[in-house]
């Protein structure tokens, strides 16, 4: 059985906050996000899912049960259940007759569940996982511009303009401008007309927020991505479906280039994926 000892569970303590979570808000602050308030079972299952996300706990290994977690950690049964329910739900750990809660494989996760991610980026994600999400991104967003470009309606191109407006006032490095970008996103997403692309906008908009987040945790931004947004703006209400594919594939690119750039050291760089531009030397 897997103990507790390093699970920190407090009344009054919180969750980094999540990423487009249901309140729809993303992070607060590149260098370290504002908490939010969570009821009991919800900080347990922050703390036990950045445990497992983070490699602590591995897939295959046991939790301890409920009696003897609820009493080590000064909680009710009930909260430790309900926070099994909450990872369970996400795909982190299962639940067996006889056997116990075993945490889950990766390929269970719920990895775009904006808990997950932000559980993930509490931690410095590996360059494999990095380039797999920027991946998604990249086979995600430029098609969805393109649909946009073709579909969209003058309350979209409102709404994206509002939101490149908010960004330029407040910049990506607070939580105003990161909220606008979401918007921009979001915009986007809804535009192409697609039932299944706009189910993707909690997980998009999260990857989009804990990256900005990530790339800015050490120094600002290097340069100002406000003009690739705004050629996939321009793209898109001119009804240019592959300008506008092409301009947001370029803004990933340069949105995952900035983000490998901000790693320490270039040792710690991997090769970039298919589809994705290698990163430059500092």
């Amino acid at each position: 059985m897997i103990g507790q000892a390093r699970l920190v569970v407090s009344a009054a303590g919180g969750a980094k906050n999540a990423a487009m979570t249901d309140s729809g808000t993303p992070p607060t602050r590149p260098d370290a996000p504002e908490r939010k308030s969570l009821r009991i079972h919800g900080t347990i299952a922050r703390d036990l899912g950045i445990l497992i996300v983070s490699g602590h706990y591995k897939p295959g290994d046991i939790l301890n049960g409920e009696v003897a977690a609820s009493d080590r950690l000064h909680v009710s049964r009930t909260a430790y259940r309900e926070a099994l329910r909450i990872l369970s739900a996400k795909g982190l750990v299962e639940s067996r007759p006889k056997t116990g809660t075993r945490v889950s494989p990766r390929d269970k996760w719920q990895m775009l569940d904006p808990d997950v991610l932000a559980w993930i980026f509490e931690f410095e994600p590996d360059d494999d996982l990095l380039a797999s999400l920027f991946e998604l991104r990249k086979i995600v967003e430029p098609e969805a511009a393109a649909l946009a470009a073709q579909r969209r309606t003058d309350v979209h191109l409102r709404t994206m303009a509002e939101a490149l407006e908010g960004m330029e006032k407040h910049t990506l490095a607070v939580e105003e401008g990161r909220i606008a970008d979401h918007r921009f996103h979001a915009a986007l997403l809804d535009a192409s007309a697609n039932p299944f692309l706009v189910t993707l906008t909690s997980g998009v908009g999260a990857a989009v927020a804990w990256t900005t987040i990530f790339k800015q945790r050490t120094m600002p931004l290097r340069r100002d991505p406000l003009p690739d947004h705004r050629r996939v703006y321009e793209a898109v209400a001119d009804g240019d479906a592959e300008g506008a594919r092409r301009a947001m594939g370029e803004l990933v690119d340069m949105a995952f280039l900035d983000t490998t750039r901000s790693r320490s050291g270039a040792a710690r760089r991997s090769p970039a994926p298919t589809g994705l531009p290698a990163p430059d030397p500092d």
